[in-house]
């Protein structure tokens, strides 16, 4: 399931939906090698513990939604974009984008170069894009794009083909960016939601590679969630064992394997086409069914699900929400 439900016994970090980081995306622009889109989808419309709805409020106005971008191998952040919410008396939510480099990338906390500010949050069909610069930015509800047969995987990975998200919303930070910030070259990607409720900043969830904060954390995930890529190699016997147990893997194997998939980072060439898992992330390729090979040493190999058919061949790439939560009824 991604990042989805990344918290304890699949509930949410923090007891907050809107801090749950769900899927990173990061592909070329369609028609355009000389920009990037970057996608941090947080907060999922259907909770499974508890079940039901989480909260219509789209994002949590005490928290920072950041991009870390390792510029040169050290899985240390040398760029970061930022993204703060605030709200109106009535409710609606405004975002601000700002960029740091340096020892401020690699840091706790909100400040930063403005790169857009007070940009309209979507809540209905349409999707409200602002520009600035080489810049495009998108912040609201759309249509999950994550496909995977939650329940079956839940039930002892006995999988049915029934897409749990196939109706299901999520909320999307999407970037367009110039290939010129991202640095030069290969970089290492990842995302990560900052709460700030407490009075101080405090890492709520963060990573890169699909489903692995879920499934095989054990019980360290709650340092997971708050630690950083650079110290990633102590978690590796934790992986290893989760794969022992899940994969039938020798104890050799299983660190070997779990070597692989840590520092958990998604890494990206923009000068390549995006295939998972060998560069970067297209909204429609099938991670699940690489992490499910992983995860039990190939005994399965696909939750026989799909991408989904509403995703848009333009900005900002997601199809429109499932369900409207405002009273302004737009068309998209």
């Amino acid at each position: 399931m991604s990042h989805h439900y990344s918290g304890p016994d699949y509930g949410f970090p923090h007891g907050d939906a809107r801090l749950d980081i769900t899927d990173l995306y990061v592909f070329p622009k369609p028609g355009d090698t000389g920009k990037s889109i970057l996608i941090m989808n947080v907060h999922p419309a259907v909770g499974v513990n508890p079940v039901g709805p989480t909260t219509d409020e789209p994002f949590a106005t005490q928290a920072v939604y950041e991009f870390k971008i390792d510029t040169n191998g050290d899985a240390v952040a040398d760029i970061a974009y930022r993204v703060r919410f605030s709200s109106s008396k009535d409710g609606v939510q405004t975002a601000t984008l700002r960029r740091v480099e340096g020892e401020q990338a690699a840091g706790t906390g909100d400040e930063g170069q403005t790169i857009i500010e007070a940009a309209p949050v979507s809540t209905a069909l349409e999707a409200r894009v602002t520009a600035s610069g080489d810049y495009s930015f998108f912040a609201g509800w759309r249509s999950d794009p994550f496909f995977f047969d939650t329940m079956g995987a839940l039930n002892n990975l006995q999988f049915t083909g029934t897409d749990f998200f196939a109706e299901a919303d999520v909320c999307s930070i999407v970037l367009e960016v110039p290939n010129s910030a991202l640095g030069a070259g290969k970089i290492g990607l990842w995302h990560r939601t900052v709460d700030g409720a407490s009075g101080k900043w405090v890492q709520a969830d963060r990573g890169a590679l699909p489903s692995q904060s879920v499934f095989l954390t054990g019980e360290r995930k709650a340092d997971y969630l708050a630690g950083e890529p650079r110290d990633d190699a102590r978690f590796v016997p934790v992986f290893a064992h989760s794969l022992e147990h899940t994969g039938g893997y020798t104890k050799e194997e299983a660190t070997r394997v779990a070597s692989t998939l840590l520092p958990d980072i998604l890494f990206y060439d923009p000068t390549r086409p995006a295939a998972y898992p060998d560069n970067g992330r297209k909204l429609s390729d099938d991670v699940m069914d690489v992490f499910i090979s992983i995860l039990t040493n190939g005994k399965e190999t696909t939750d026989n699900v799909g991408p989904h058919k509403d995703l848009l061949t333009d900005f900002p790439y997601l199809g429109a929400p499932h369900k409207v939560r405002s009273s302004e009824l737009m068309v998209a």
